[in-house]
């Protein structure tokens, strides 16, 4: 029987960002350099193929430092942790090793900057989410802000209308945001933003590959976990773009080919914590049902990498 035709358009760039590469490269090497069980403080990036990868290999994921023994190695996660966090490793004399990505980094050394020259800090973001909690706890209770949404902003209440900057949370919609800050700047006209947006440059890349592929296909399957941020953002700006049916999956044993009865053209993407291992199980699970012809959509080219935190450079 012959298989019906189907164009699959594979969004460029997709997949790992060079903080999520860097985050799974520390927890790689710190097992090489300390041997198991080295303890990681959260998913080390929100992706379950992933972590499982890593706990086979040694890795122990705890959600609290609590939970880690005083004489293993501590890392913690790409997300960022509140200061509370290292102080409490540095106080029980732990080994440990930040793999926040240096994006995430960068906001919370603006937040610190701002709140040093006496500004109140309004953040945008997700509440609950661990870039969230780790970027509003380094600065104390009650000096950062959060906005979750547009008609948020009116309920704000702030010290001083005058006296505040804001930063956001990197893993966002960069349309969903604009809104925010326009609503933020229309109520606060002196409020201080950020010298350049803070949504990382792979977060972007990712939303417009996804905006040039959507308006050609007629679902977007979008790979990557349900608790990751940036993934759960491309399926919206799918369908934003005028996707009839996006959805997001895991692996390729969660497609709802129901949903896909008599399509021609599926647009495929995937978080930047999602490997392409997965995107590749994807595709071969089309090409079992379909006459496949793949197409790439590139809007651009990345070549971003971040270093290793010295400690992992040095022989042990």
């Amino acid at each position: 029987m012959t298989q019906p035709p189907l164009t699959l358009y594979l969004a460029a760039p997709r997949g790992f960002c060079a903080g999520v590469d860097r985050a799974i490269k520390i927890v790689e090497m710190a097992l090489q350099k300390w041997g198991a069980p080295v303890y990681v403080r959260h998913e080390i990036v929100h992706n379950k193929f992933v972590v499982d990868g890593l706990r086979a290999q040694g890795a122990v994921f705890v959600e609290e430092l609590e939970e880690c023994p005083d004489d293993r190695p501590v890392i913690f996660s790409a997300h960022g942790v509140p200061k509370s966090v290292p102080a409490a490793a540095q106080t029980r004399e732990m080994v440990f090793v930040d793999a926040t990505c240096p994006l995430v980094s960068k906001v919370h050394i603006e937040a610190e900057r701002h709140h040093k020259n006496g500004l109140q800090m309004v953040m945008i973001g997700h509440a609950g989410h661990p870039e969230t909690l780790g970027t509003m706890g380094q600065l104390p209770a009650g000096e950062v802000l959060l906005v979750e949404t547009e008609a948020g902003v009116a309920d704000l209440s702030v010290r001083d209308p005058e006296r505040l900057a804001y930063v956001t949370q990197t893993t966002l919609s960069v349309d969903d945001t604009a809104g925010i800050v326009a609503a933020l700047q229309a109520r606060f006209p002196k409020i201080v933003g950020p010298h350049k947006e803070d949504i990382c440059y792979a977060t972007t890349n990712r939303q417009e590959a996804v905006k040039a592929a959507a308006p050609k296909c007629d679902a977007m399957l979008v790979v990557g976990a349900p608790n990751s941020s940036n993934s759960k953002r491309l399926v919206e700006v799918a369908a934003r773009a005028g996707c009839n049916y996006a959805q997001l999956v895991q692996r390729a044993t969660e497609i709802d080919w129901r949903a896909l009865d008599g399509i021609k053209s599926v647009g495929i993407t995937a978080g930047a914590s999602a490997p392409e291992l997965l995107v590749n199980e994807v595709i071969d699970a089309f090409r079992a049902r379909y006459d496949v012809t793949v197409e790439q959509v590139e809007t651009a080219q990345e070549n971003v990498e971040f270093k290793v935190p010295r400690v992992l450079r040095q022989p042990a």
